[in-house]
């Protein structure tokens, strides 16, 4: 009984397989170059990525469950379906899939519209599955540490109708958890579907001020210029993802992220302790600063 974890060396991965390996799972972690890999000796690193069917097919050798997590980027849907197909020939059928809160909503946005087409085909290929819907990660704020203490401002436009941050090691933890609960099933379980938040619904002005109190100054809010949010990101990412995000942050602005009833309840029961707040999270990243 073997776990096949995709995305291993991400943000979130890194903290599934950190988690797995706690747990004593068997584990194997699929990386397109081994040798940056810098995964624990636990885990077996298998070469390869999401569009090579040659190397799916040999990562999916004695797999029983799969932990399907992909990146933002433009063939996005592609990837995961392929992965899909290929683990479901090679008789996969447990599956943990990491999608976003919201999915089915953000209709507009490339890469919400993505995972929910995801999940759709999740259900109607028959997997035994649960979908994590996880909001904002609290750790995309670590690419702006350096604007926020430099220039006294926070410049992600948030909006004002709050935003559910989750920590990325929260999200890792709660993943390791399902994928134990469904490899050690007598029997394959029903499809479950769930978001994964924090415990607080932050809006840019809550946000600006928590980093005040940490830094001991006033952090103000940049406000809401989706436009020339674009704009900054295309400085370092291409045309289409830095529109993505735009579009993305046009949602915060009318919709939020916001949980619904009983989320942060389920998500405490399961990890037997608190949600780590987006203040823990700011008082550690200045604490090194």
């Amino acid at each position: 009984m073997t776990i096949l974890v995709t995305g291993a060396t991400g943000t979130v991965g890194r903290h599934v397989v950190e988690q797995l390996v706690k747990r004593g799972a068997d584990l194997h972690a699929l990386v397109r170059d081994p040798a940056k890999a810098n995964l624990p000796a636990e885990v077996t690193v298998v070469q390869g990525d999401l569009l090579d069917v040659d190397a799916l097919r040999g990562a999916f050798t004695g797999v029983s469950t799969l932990f399907l997590l992909n990146g933002v980027v433009a063939d996005e849907f592609t990837q995961a379906l392929v992965a899909l197909n290929v683990a479901r020939e090679a008789g996969v059928e447990r599956v943990v899939y990491l999608s976003v809160i919201h999915s089915d909503r953000y209709v507009n946005v490339p890469h919400f519209a993505g995972k929910f087409g995801v999940e759709r085909m999740i259900e109607q290929m028959g997997f035994n599955a649960t979908i994590l819907r996880p909001a904002y990660f609290m750790n995309n704020d670590l690419t702006i540490k350096d604007v926020v203490l430099g220039y006294g401002i926070y410049p992600m436009p948030i909006g004002s109708k709050g935003l559910a941050m989750i920590d990325a090691r929260d999200i890792g933890e709660i993943a390791a958890i399902e994928l134990i609960r469904r490899e050690r099933a007598a029997t394959p379980l029903p499809l479950a579907s769930f978001n994964l938040v924090g415990p607080d619904e932050l809006t840019g002005a809550k946000v600006a001020a928590i980093w005040s109190e940490a830094v001991g100054r006033t952090i103000a809010f940049g406000g809401d210029d989706t436009a020339g949010f674009e704009k900054n990101l295309r400085q370092f990412m291409p045309s289409w993802m830095a529109f993505d995000m735009r579009l993305m942050s046009e949602r915060f602005l009318t919709e939020g992220m916001i949980p619904e009833a009983g989320d942060v309840e389920r998500l405490t029961k399961m990890l037997g302790r608190p949600l780590r707040s987006y203040r823990d999270f700011v008082s550690e990243l200045t604490a090194s600063a």
